[in-house]
């Protein structure tokens, strides 16, 4: 009996044995080494030694870091409302069940997060261009000047575009797919209540959809503190908009690729990824709070 319960208990550890694998050598190993690098530096004459919490202090002082945080911090305040906003009222214009081809519409609005990022920035970074771009043909058409989207004041803006372009469909699947598990019995019976439309959505739909919201809204957030792909691939086009410190995570890429200051690269993805996981954490905490 005592057998057979020991290999009872082994036999869940068999089904996550592999995942737990994976996880461990993918997500875990990483974190630790980049820590343990975070904690060492490296000196022309000298050569690396250990300076414990030196690193974090100067990331702390770092007038760069800061300035690339507070991009990606004004980046998520304005896109991601934004494009959350536009994700609702898709996902509610579909379930309405009164718009015409709402197949296809739903296809056509999802389609673009099936487009890999750095095709999708190269797409727009072509039609932001004002020599060879969609710009560029629209002032020499119509004779006109339009401003330069990959200018150093456009340039937050033209890629919070892109994003959006990129991931509205991806939030509308989800707030739509939340709908979709509504009881219809919720709505006939606030129609025979004489609820109208507006009520309806106000009433039944928005409250459930407030837990797929929080989610969609931390999942933005993460996004937005990692945001790289769109500037980097857009720095080729805008060099005097996009510094090597436009972002955070552009930050390090370049500290760690172009600097070789490996140690200094991981304390800021260790501290960019501490501050993202704390303002994650808290939005869930209001967020449940809310539903509650």
């Amino acid at each position: 009996m005592v057998s057979k319960a020991r290999r009872r208990s082994w036999t869940g550890w068999r089904f996550v044995g592999p995942f737990m694998t994976v996880f461990a050598l993918v997500f875990l190993a990483p974190i630790a080494y980049s820590i343990y690098l975070s904690l060492f530096r490296t000196r022309l004459v000298g050569g690396t030694a250990f300076v414990g919490a030196d690193n974090y202090v100067k990331v702390l002082q770092d007038p760069q870091f800061w300035s690339a945080f507070g991009r990606v911090a004004l980046f998520l305040a304005v896109q991601v409302p934004i494009m959350l906003f536009l994700a609702l009222l898709v996902a509610l214009a579909i379930d309405s069940g009164r718009l015409y081809g709402s197949g296809f519409f739903r296809i056509a609005v999802f389609l673009p997060y099936a487009v890999p990022a750095v095709v999708a920035t190269l797409m727009w970074g072509f039609m932001y261009g004002t020599r060879f771009g969609l710009v560029g043909n629209l002032n020499d058409a119509f004779g006109i000047t339009l401003p330069d989207p990959l200018s150093p004041d456009l340039i937050l803006a033209a890629i919070g575009n892109i994003v959006t372009w990129e991931f509205v469909g991806y939030n509308m699947l989800i707030l739509y797919s939340a709908l979709r598990v509504v009881n219809p019995s919720l709505y006939e019976a606030a129609e025979i209540d004489g609820a109208g439309q507006l009520r309806i959505i106000w009433a039944i739909k928005l409250p459930a959809l407030r837990g797929p919201l929080v989610i969609a809204t931390i999942f933005s957030i993460i996004g937005s503190f990692q945001l790289f792909n769109e500037p980097s691939i857009l720095k080729a086009l805008a060099p005097n908009s996009i510094t090597t410190y436009f972002t955070p995570n552009l930050y390090a890429y370049s500290l760690s690729f172009a600097g070789q200051q490996f140690n200094y690269s991981a304390t800021v993805a260790i501290v960019m990824g501490v501050i993202t996981m704390v303002i994650a954490y808290l939005v869930q905490l209001r967020g449940m709070r809310k539903a509650v």
